[in-house]
């Protein structure tokens, strides 16, 4: 009994070690043989470096997310590859910082920019992985879909030039959001269509209807709309909405400070986003941000909380208020204020900006190593300080003996060309006596012939 009673623990403990090791190794290395084979299947590798901060980091969500896409029964695979080590392959795929993650599907590689978390990473997994284009048959299907997404685009309509347009963008930005199409059919009845075919975005609880006319390139419209009216806006969003080309119209406020203060300024930009959007929504992106410690290293200013500012984050400009503003039309009086260029924008990407950039972050950086490490800080900066002042010390000692024995030689062969030329003086001194000697006889026979004449 006892014998049998162990057997079956030993067979428990191995199968607990086998789950165990395939939840703890989901994700597969990868080699020089992926380039070959990775046509087979469709892939998500993140390219990684072993020295990287960013990428340990990264390492156990990215486990979670391979047990994840594992347990759903997805088709995609989950892998990893040191691109230090097999760089030939990173190049190929324009890897160029770390880490970096792609979506590989057949001769396709997508690349992945959103935040490095585990549901968003594989929202973008099976967005990419799946068709390009997702047809709702039916309205319960669009009902479904309407609840899951906050934000969708829409092809309404049948072959056309215009689909083609749209199938060609959806190639292009899926990375960033879902694509559908249907038939007139399937709409709800509160949605109405000027004309067939047609583009629709549905996001804020509501829909906007494509026009060519008013709204331009498709591209450049699914772009600008693919974000929400109103964001919770950090760095890494504010990276994104440099490509749509819109200003930015920013509270910064803190969250957990629920003053009446705080709470106004993010009602006052709420309201304008939604109230005012067809205004707006052309040129403006509205949102809130938490804390003013990333907005003040990236205007390299000192805003104080709660304030607004506007950025323009194609050139790294700003536009702050010259009053508090205590309501919606002070706001809307400030943004129309920026769209005619009566108030002077500040910051910049000119040179001297630049400049002030370099210092900037070089001052930012060293005051944070020392104020969360001062040992380490007093290490990193004091050492080379320290071995700088002795190599100027011993550079100037060398200087100065060098200085000294030249003078010292210097002196000697002065005072040899000195004893020379005294030398010299003497020779010379003889040889006038000589000459006056000579001279005296010339004299002296001169005479003696005048002498001769005149008898």
């Amino acid at each position: 009994m006892a014998a049998a009673s162990g057997r079956c623990w030993l067979l428990w403990a191995a199968a607990a070690a086998l789950v165990l090791t395939l939840d703890a190794a989901p994700v597969e290395e990868l080699d020089d043989s992926f380039k070959e084979n990775r046509k087979d299947d469709i892939w998500l590798v993140v390219f990684y470096a072993p020295w990287c901060g960013h990428c340990k980091k990264l390492e156990p969500v990215w486990n979670e997310v391979a047990i994840e896409i594992r347990n759903s029964g997805s088709p995609v695979k989950v892998g990893k590859m040191d691109a230090t080590s097999y760089s030939s392959i990173a190049s190929e795929f324009g890897v160029r910082g770390y880490p970096t993650i792609k979506l590989l599907k057949g001769d396709l590689a997508y690349n992945y920019r959103g935040p490095r978390t585990k549901d968003d990473i594989i929202e973008f997994a099976n967005r990419v992985a799946g068709p390009l284009i997702r047809t709702l048959p039916s309205q319960k299907m669009f009902e479904h879909v309407h609840k899951r997404h906050h934000i969708f685009f829409l092809y309404v309509g049948g072959e056309s030039p215009l689909k083609e347009k749209y199938i060609e963008v959806a190639s292009e930005l899926i990375v960033y959001t879902y694509f559908f199409s249907a038939s007139e059919e399937v709409l709800p009845e509160y949605v109405t269509l000027p004309e067939l075919p047609a583009v629709v975005v549905f996001k804020d609880g509501t829909y906007f209807v494509y026009d060519e006319y008013e709204d331009g390139d498709l591209s450049s419209w699914i772009n600008r709309e693919r974000f929400q009216g109103y964001l919770n806006v950090d760095g890494f969003t504010l990276y994104e909405l440099g490509d749509t080309g819109k200003l930015v119209a920013i509270a910064i406020i803190d969250d957990k400070n629920s003053s009446a203060e705080h709470t106004r300024l993010k009602s006052i930009i709420q309201e304008v986003a939604k109230d005012y959007r067809d205004h707006f929504h052309r040129n403006l992106q509205f949102g809130h941000m938490d804390g003013n410690d990333y907005i003040n290293s990236l205007l390299m200013d000192d805003l104080t909380v709660p304030t607004v500012v506007v950025l323009n984050t194609s050139n790294q400009q700003y536009f702050l208020p010259d009053r508090c503003i205590e309501s919606t039309e002070d706001l809307i009086q400030f943004i129309n204020s920026i769209l005619d260029g009566t108030v002077e924008a500040q910051g910049g990407d000119g040179f001297l900006q630049r400049i002030k950039r370099i210092i900037y972050d070089a001052k930012s950086t060293v005051m944070s190593v020392f104020k969360s490490s001062p040992l380490l800080g007093c290490f990193l900066f004091g050492l080379p300080l320290g071995v700088i002042s002795i190599m100027c010390y011993g550079i100037c000692t060398v200087d100065t003996f060098g200085g000294v024995e030249e003078n010292e030689i210097s002196k000697k062969e002065t005072g040899d060309r000195e004893l020379t030329d005294e030398g010299s003086e003497e020779e010379q001194e003889q040889e006038n006596k000589e000459k006056s000697a000579e001279l005296s006889d010339g004299e002296h026979g001169q005479k003696h012939i005048f002498d001769k004449k005149k008898d």
